[in-house]
């Protein structure tokens, strides 16, 4: 079994990411990720996508673990990040992105690369890079919150939960977790039942017109992470956090 599994019916397709504990992909699973959602997003039978995990949180994003022990992964992560963002964000379709529990690193790149986001009452989004020693995901988050707040969440790590991120407006249903992936799916037929033509006209129409380019925003602070794996801070982060203590700088 991979890290997610999709389930075709009625034109939509979902997607369920499935990797225990955490849901955090390694850089093999990113990629086949991005590969799936551009396989639905091009096959005529698939309106709208659903996205959403199984498990105590949506995604606790990359796989720390894995770049503990090969940090010469950093590449292949950062590119299987931008790959799977990117096929969300350009994915010819629809992708509602349905959310509980916790809503880390890459799960904030999924969530802000999404059309529609409905998220359960328990959720909580971070972008903790800082403490993780990386870059990126900036791009994403400024997709959800207004700029000096996404500052204030990058800058800390803080995490803000689902009802108080509501009021900022990007979140179209707050549910209780047991209504989650029906909510998602309700939405996902409704646009199902339209002309699947002018779905597909709308999507790239509305992506034209979004104030410059997300790809090439994240593509900056991709650079950034780069950077700051040089640096002993980084390294010595993810060592601490996968000791479980307090990093020492």
């Amino acid at each position: 079994m991979g890290a997610f599994q999709t389930r075709l019916a009625a034109h939509i397709a979902e997607v369920v990411i499935d990797r225990p504990p955490v849901n955090a992909l390694n850089s093999e699973e990113w990629h086949a990720l991005a590969t799936e959602i551009d396989r639905l997003g091009d096959a005529p039978e698939v309106r709208a996508i659903v996205l959403r995990a199984e498990g105590r949180g949506f995604c606790a994003g990359v796989d720390i673990k894995e770049l503990d022990r090969h940090p010469e992964r950093i590449v292949a992560v950062n590119a299987g990040n931008y790959a799977t963002f990117r096929a969300i964000h350009r994915c010819p379709v629809p992708v509602i992105v349905a959310v509980h529990g916790y809503v880390l690193g890459g799960g904030i790149g999924m969530t802000g690369a999404a059309d529609i986001v409905v998220a359960s009452r328990c959720a909580s989004f971070a972008l903790p890079e800082v403490d993780r020693g990386a870059m990126g995901g900036g791009a994403h988050l400024q997709r959800l919150f207004p700029v000096q707040k996404v500052r204030y969440l990058f800058f800390t790590g803080e995490a803000i939960s689902a009802p108080e991120a509501e009021r900022y407006g990007f979140i179209e249903r707050l549910v209780e977790k047991h209504e989650l992936a029906a909510t998602a799916r309700e939405i996902a037929e409704r646009i199902a039942a339209k002309s699947p033509a002018m779905i597909r006209i709308a999507k790239e129409a509305l992506n034209g017109i979004e104030d410059g380019n997300l790809e090439d925003k994240y593509r900056w602070e991709q650079g950034f992470t780069l950077q700051a794996y040089t640096s002993p801070d980084s390294a010595e982060t993810r060592r601490a956090f996968v000791e479980k203590r307090d990093a020492t700088f």
